[in-house]
């Protein structure tokens, strides 16, 4: 069996904690483990690592990389360079499989970003959904719902199989009324987005209900290069497995998921799921109250002071805070939709970023300039590059600091100051066993991120 991870998502209904550059796959919500290292564990149930492929778009590849080679050596990361939704991604992927494996195996293909706990329940499930597959059945997993909630979409059943049901038809995310009437039939399960076929059944199904998709798929070679070129790959139309081939097909079959699961779609969730205090809170970071009840409020970088809140969230980051009625956390997805129409980086970004080598937080921005502080972790280096927009200096705060300039080693320690001038080739290298710290100021314009040409890198970003 192989397994393929959805690591795409724009990070819109867990905003402000969530950001286009870092959606909630990438966030460590409520263990150690961000939800994409979670989603990697449950699949080394079923399979060895190295028959576990990830697909994200090109933007979220390295720290998609970083976070799994932490559980891994060597994962396999495809990058999508658009994103063009579901149906593209996991037919490549797919795709990719038999080429570079050279076999017809039975593939399950899970997103990144939901919460299952017991893994053990989930393998059981996979098993009896493997034996579907092998039949020549797409199956899908769905959740028994026990409430009407009108967020997610829902699978209607048909006949009974010996492990599962024939699927009669996808339903699109219902009115409250009509929610409680799928509950009150029993035939009705959540749709999880959790997949699995053999590859051979996926293909041929493309071909019969998506052959736009499959034509294209056919330009694609595997066995000469891993990468996804953007001119073959923006042909393909943005459309869902759903809508593309599961909602077609009558190769459908659906499994009841016997594990636990959540998919952490909103505040809502994360309050539902969380341990909570006598008077029904979850408080998590530095937070004082009075006489709060039934409220969620998440202090990332500030202490966060409430009184006498009632079915409340509050997310705090450092450059942005939600506040809104529990009942209302599904709309928080059309404030980051504004934010992004107003090109407002804080739909984008945090002012924390993650890379690699460390991170960096940017300090202060204005017309011209911005000031960031670079934190690059022993053994680490930031790739050999140049700006064609700007210029740099850099004062070292902490450690010891090897740079490279237009090919001349200097190490630096606290106190030293380089100025990079603009296009001059350089490098930002920590080979010793001490973090270290700088301050950087940008001069220039624009100053943004994509402003950067790379010679070399460790990181495989060339």
């Amino acid at each position: 069996m192989f397994g393929i991870i959805l690591a795409g998502g724009s990070g819109s209904r867990l905003w402000p904690l969530s950001r286009e550059l870092y959606p909630k796959q990438l966030l460590n919500l409520n263990s150690e483990k961000s939800l994409l290292q979670s989603t990697f564990e449950r699949l080394k149930c079923c399979m060895p690592d190295n028959k576990i492929i990830s697909i994200t778009n090109t933007k979220h590849t390295s720290n998609v990389k970083m976070q799994l080679g932490e559980l891994t050596d060597n994962p396999v990361v495809l990058s999508e360079p658009v994103a063009k939704n579901t149906a593209p991604a996991i037919v490549l992927a797919t795709k990719f499989i038999m080429q570079k494996f050279d076999s017809d195996p039975v593939i399950i293909v899970v997103p990144s970003d939901h919460l299952i706990k017991d893994n053990q329940k989930f393998l059981s499930t996979v098993k009896k959904g493997e034996k579907l597959a092998e039949d020549g059945y797409i199956v899908t997993f769905g959740i028994q719902p026990n409430y009407p909630e009108t967020g997610y979409g829902y699978i209607n059943t048909d006949e009974k199989l010996e492990s599962g049901y024939k699927v009669k038809k996808f339903v699109e995310k219902p009115d409250f009324e009509t929610a409680k009437q799928y509950l009150k039939d029993g035939n009705y399960f959540w749709n999880s987005g959790i997949f699995m076929f053999k590859a051979s059944t996926l293909l041929n199904e493309t071909e019969k209900h998506a052959a736009d998709i499959a034509k294209i798929a056919n330009e694609f070679d595997f066995t000469q290069s891993e990468e996804i070129p953007f001119v073959n790959f923006d042909k393909m139309p943005s459309i869902s497995i759903d809508y593309a081939i599961m909602e077609k097909s009558d190769k459908i079959a659906l499994v009841k998921l016997e594990s636990d699961w959540n998919d952490l779609g909103s505040w809502q969730s994360i309050y539902d799921i969380s341990p909570k205090d006598e008077n029904g809170n979850v408080f998590i970071g530095h937070v004082l109250d009075k006489d709060s009840k039934n409220s969620f409020v998440y202090a990332s970088s500030k202490l966060v002071t409430t009184i006498g809140l009632e079915d409340t969230v509050i997310v705090e980051t450092e450059d942005a805070i939600l506040a809104c009625k529990k009942d209302k956390t599904q709309d928080v997805k059309h404030i980051y939709e504004t934010l992004k129409k107003q090109n407002d980086n804080t739909h984008l970004v945090h002012k924390t970023v993650y890379r690699p080598w460390g991170f960096y937080t940017v300090i202060a921005q204005g017309q011209g300039f911005l000031t960031k502080i670079i934190h690059v972790n022993p053994g680490q280096k930031l790739s050999v590059q140049s700006h064609n927009f700007r210029s740099e200096h850099w004062v070292i705060l902490s450690g010891t600091a090897k740079v490279v300039l237009e090919g001349k080693e200097l190490i630096l320690s606290p106190g030293h100051s380089v100025d990079i001038p603009l296009k001059a080739i350089h490098s930002l290298q920590n080979p010793y066993k001490e973090d270290i710290e700088i301050i950087e100021v940008q001069k220039g314009d624009p100053l943004i991120e994509e402003d950067i040409i790379r010679y070399e890198d460790m990181y495989g970003r060339v």
